[in-house]
């Protein structure tokens, strides 16, 4: 068995084509998406966080929404970044969504990517200490909301309060139980992922990785895995760890399918990313006889309990469905993922 999301970018453009015409739109869509998603019995409901671009970025009144209009389905993110977060607001509006999705919250966060303005975590208010870097202060973020998510006092309460105070130092309000073992660190390396293995997060490995080896993404994402694995054991949790890949993967058993991703096989591919050589994880589209034997021989997907399958949100909300429903009937079952 193998748990399946869909993974949202959440873009949006007013162009020929596009189902999102506005931000409104991709948000609706992405409520009624993940509807669908539960009834179809998907596992879970992921959205990309991006500022400064037209695609989704505030999550936290999306992820309350779905949770408000969904029963079943895990709702997370797949990655808010750090720079830009204020950990103490941020552990009152996770605490607040995961209560309305009575715990079925999913955060993955991380240190960062490169986005669409030049240190767009500065509008926000945020600047690295001296000494550090964007990405440190990202890391000091998270360790800040993971320490919150504790649910330990920190604060005095004020001698003459407004209202009555329960004895002890005060900590953030509302605190949901539980959160704090349902926080993934996106990881883009071998290193950060046994980072994250040490600090007690699940782990997120997308379709891009800094190439260590040279070896193909699957290869090497598989590697990544087996790192943290490792490294979770050696650190002596309690828990099982979860681990996520992500996939573009289209199942073509209709015409439409076919217009839209039956262009051939597609590749590896690598560049240079914020300063890092990375390689970027090739898609999949393949009549599903085809498919199911491609994806069979994918180290990582064999190697992660939960696999995102990256969604085309601007073709709308039925045609996605389909493209889930399509997974879900002619592909994983084969694979022993249903």
């Amino acid at each position: 068995m193998k748990s399946i999301g869909f993974l949202s970018f959440g873009h949006w453009s007013d162009t020929a084509g596009s189902q999102t015409r506005s931000a409104q739109d991709v948000l609706l869509q992405s409520i009624d998406l993940a509807v669908a998603a539960e009834q179809l019995g998907l596992d879970g409901a992921y959205f990309r966080v991006h500022h400064f671009a037209r695609q989704l970025a505030s999550p936290f009144p999306l992820l309350a929404a779905v949770g408000a209009r969904t029963s079943r389905i895990e709702i997370g993110t797949g990655v808010i970044d750090m720079r830009y977060e204020n950990p103490f607001y941020m552990a009152e509006d996770a605490g607040a969504a995961d209560l309305i999705a009575g715990g079925r919250l999913q955060l993955g966060i991380s240190r960062g990517s490169p986005e669409q303005v030049i240190d767009g975590w500065r509008h926000f208010g945020f600047a690295p200490a001296e000494g550090e870097s964007d990405a440190d202060m990202g890391r000091r973020h998270a360790e800040v909301f993971l320490e919150l998510l504790k649910g330990e006092g920190f604060a005095r309460p004020n001698p003459r309060p407004m209202f009555p105070n329960p004895p002890g130092l005060l900590r953030l309000e509302p605190h949901s139980a539980g959160l704090r073992e349902r926080i993934w660190w996106g990881s883009a390396s071998d290193a950060t992922a046994v980072r994250a293995a040490q600090q007690g997060m699940n782990l997120q490995s997308s379709t891009l990785k800094a190439d260590e080896t040279g070896e193909p993404f699957h290869v090497q994402q598989a590697r990544q895995i087996r790192a943290y694995r490792q490294a979770w054991a050696e650190a002596g949790h309690s828990r099982s760890p979860r681990v996520s890949v992500s996939r573009s993967i289209f199942a073509l058993t209709n015409d439409t399918d076919r217009a839209y991703f039956g262009r051939g096989d597609s590749s590896d591919q690598v560049g240079v990313i914020d300063n890092m050589r990375a390689v970027f994880g090739r898609s999949y589209a393949a009549e599903p006889d085809r498919l199911i034997e491609q994806l069979r021989a994918d180290e990582a997907i064999a190697e992660a309990d939960t696999l995102l399958l990256t969604v085309p949100n601007q073709l709308g909300v039925e045609y996605n469905a389909h493209v889930l429903e399509s997974m879900l009937t002619h592909v994983a079952p084969a694979l022993g993922w249903r």
